[in-house]
């Protein structure tokens, strides 16, 4: 027997057990929207009741097996714990939520000693589970994916985000879409980082880039593309994506043309 495994097969199992607690109740609400309390905490930043409640049942649901962990959450912030760190955002496309737009998740991500080690990205609306754990491959509805074997830029099908925080970096913003919307076969903007990564790991998308993310929209997705066979990297090529938020994820060949297309772009603050 495999103690070891075991543990990690535990931790994944209760990653998912928390992502549906959390999936129930956005479904409950999907056809309440318009009765929801909204509150803005930003420039085009919104949280809802059903954020709120969705993360409080993955804190509970986590904390019920470890309550040791530590937990770092979109709505509540990071409580403090051991070496493991959930990373979590109850719902990710609250905007796209909001207006009925049926592009939202949930993501939770599990890191050990500042490694991510597992991630799920749960689409409620198509029931569809991407898993990934740290060596063991990543999976939709526990079949294996792969990233897409295209070899460039041709024909490529890309994800992205507006940067909708961070303003000043819109033209810069720009100026890496215009570079490659001709290289390119198309480029979706859907609303849901965490949905794009694990279309990126499922060879729905060839690549993925965006700006001013937070950690708990990409966390999980990383560790899926990964897992996947694909590359992650900052606009600039470095590794600091994950704490920067500016990130570039594709399969490998893609991503060298993506970082090659991005590159000359970028302003001083992106090249990390």
């Amino acid at each position: 027997s495999d103690p070891q495994g075991a543990a990690l097969h535990a931790l994944i199992n209760i990653a998912v057990r928390a992502a549906r607690a959390a999936a129930s109740i956005i479904l409950r609400n999907v056809e309440r929207v318009d009765r929801l309390q909204v509150d803005s905490k930003g420039l085009n930043d919104f949280v809802t009741a059903v954020d709120r409640q969705a993360e409080q049942a993955i804190i509970d649901v986590i904390h019920r097996s470890y309550p040791d962990h530590a937990i770092l959450a979109e709505e509540s912030g990071l409580s403090p714990g051991d070496d493991f760190v959930w990373v979590v955002d109850p719902l990710d496309g609250t905007t796209n939520f909001l207006h009925g737009f049926p592009q939202f998740a949930v993501s939770i991500g599990l890191k050990h000693r500042g490694r991510l080690e597992h991630g799920v990205v749960f689409d409620p609306l198509r029931n569809e589970l991407f898993t990934a754990s740290r060596g063991s491959g990543a999976q939709l509805n526990e079949r294996r994916i792969r990233v897409s074997n295209r070899a460039g830029l041709g024909g490529a099908l890309l994800g992205t985000g507006f940067p909708f925080r961070a303003i000043e970096d819109l033209e810069t913003y720009l100026r890496t879409l215009q570079a490659l919307i001709p290289a390119t076969a198309g480029i979706r903007r859907a609303g849901a980082a965490a949905l794009d990564l694990a279309y990126v790991a499922a060879g729905r998308l060839d690549g993925f880039w965006e700006f001013n993310l937070n950690e708990w929209d990409m966390a999980a997705g990383a560790l899926l593309v990964q897992e996947a066979g694909g590359m992650i990297a900052s606009p600039g090529g470095g590794e600091t994506w994950l704490t920067s938020g500016n990130i570039v994820a594709a399969s490998p060949r893609v991503l060298s043309d993506m970082l090659q297309c991005i590159g000359p772009h970028l302003n001083e603050s992106l090249r990390n």
